[in-house]
């Protein structure tokens, strides 16, 4: 495990965010999303540390963090592009977004470009059915969002997005 500018060492900063939990009942879910907010993503180095700070295997740490989509175990992209493909969001065109936006960036759903200006996911309904196709981009929502808007809103200081 590597160091911090603090000098404290990643495991050491994961026990701490497991001490903030250590009485919660099912206490994985909140500490790994934690652990994400803190680093941006969870390591699969700190799968160890929490399966002995929990008194639990590694495989069922391992489980839960490639069970839920939300966990990322590499870094994401400075524009994080959620698409939905629900049937809502399908009937009105979304199969064609996400392939203009796999050609767009250059990657797969599930993948980051390799400046890391990009991450592509999907999502099965962001609750904004009336305005599909529908993304999520950064945590804020857009609807009625094509090729040419998808880029648009990338390139806003609005977003976060990358340019």
């Amino acid at each position: 495990m590597t160091i911090d500018s603090a000098g404290a060492s990643v495991a050491d900063r994961v026990r701490a965010v497991v001490a903030a939990h250590r009485d919660d009942r099912g206490a994985l879910l909140p500490i790994l999303h934690d652990i994400q907010a803190e680093f941006g993503y969870i390591d699969q180095a700190v799968v160890p540390v929490l399966a002995e700070e929990l008194n639990m295997s590694r495989a069922d740490v391992h489980g839960v963090i490639t069970f839920y989509s939300d966990f990322r175990s590499e870094p994401a992209g400075a524009a994080t592009v959620r698409l939905c493909r629900a049937e809502a969001c399908q009937s009105v065109g979304a199969e064609r977004l996400v392939a203009d936006a796999e050609q767009v960036f250059g990657v797969k759903l599930g993948q980051t470009t390799p400046d890391r200006s990009v991450t592509l996911q999907q999502v099965f309904c962001l609750g904004n059915c009336a305005l599909g196709p529908a993304a999520e981009i950064n945590g804020r929502p857009f609807g009625r969002v094509d090729r040419s808007r998808l880029i648009e809103i990338l390139a806003s200081r609005e977003t976060g997005g990358a340019p």
